[in-house]
Formats: structure tokens, C-alpha cells, sequence
């Protein structure tokens, strides 16, 4: 079987998550903590899914999980402008925007370890956040 070549981006963190496990492990925490500022990020965050999201999602493959993350996303915002609808419009415009850039980040903390479970070990299902820790 021929082996896929990875941009050097992806093959560190592929490498990292081989070596340390998936985000909710104590030995993932442990290696993060220990890892430079801008390593935290690379493993952490995807900038393209961040400001992309469900086209990103799309473009590596991960649609399932795609539609999944923009289900949540447009839940919230309904939820949000229900609320706001009935209280009487109040809510301030920053609201909107924190929880527009608190999803955004979602998608970009949930892109790296999806696309490294459905490229390594095969799985491509609806749970966007498998193996993910929130806290």
C-alpha cells in the first residue's frame, strides 16, 4: 500500500498525535504543556478552519463531520437571535460576534485531530468530536 505524503504542517502534527494520543489523554496534555507557544498552536488550532469552516471541512474530506459542526453553528445562532427576538432586540452587537468567534474557534480546534483519525486510522463518522477535550 503506498504510503500519502503530507504537507510538513500536517506531518508534525500527525507525528505528534502518534506519539502523545488524542487530545483528551493525560500523556497529549502532559507533551503539549512542555511544547513552545507556537507548537501549541500548530497542534491545536487550524487558521484555514477557523476562517473557513465547513468549505475547509469539505476541502479535507470531513464532510460528515462538517455538516455535524455546521448544525451546532446554526443552532447556536438561532438560539441566540430567538433570545434576542424576545427580550426585545437588547442584546449588544459584541454578544453576536463573541459566540461568531467562539464557534469559528470550535471549528478550528476540532479540524487537526478529525482530519488525523479519518487519514490514519480510518474513521469517518458524525462525531466531530471524538477523542477532542473541551476543557
Amino acid at each position: 500500500m503506498e504510503q500519502k505524503q503530507y504537507f510538513n504542517k500536517w506531518q508534525e502534527r500527525f507525528d505528534f498525535f502518534d506519539k502523545h494520543g488524542a487530545p483528551d489523554t493525560p500523556e497529549f496534555k502532559t507533551a503539549l504543556k512542555a511544547a513552545s507557544f507556537g507548537k501549541r498552536i500548530l497542534i491545536n488550532m487550524n487558521i484555514f478552519a477557523f476562517f473557513f469552516g465547513i468549505i475547509y471541512f469539505l476541502i479535507l474530506g470531513l464532510w460528515k463531520k462538517g455538516l455535524v459542526m455546521l448544525g451546532i453553528t446554526l443552532g447556536v445562532g438561532l438560539v441566540l437571535n430567538i433570545i434576542d427576538f424576545m427580550i426585545g432586540g437588547t442584546i449588544p452587537n459584541a454578544v453576536f460576534t463573541g459566540v461568531s468567534v467562539g464557534m469559528s474557534a470550535l471549528w478550528a480546534m476540532v479540524a487537526n485531530y478529525a482530519y488525523y483519525i479519518k487519514e490514519t486510522k480510518g474513521l469517518d463518522n458524525w462525531n466531530p468530536f471524538e477523542g477532542i477535550r473541551m476543557v
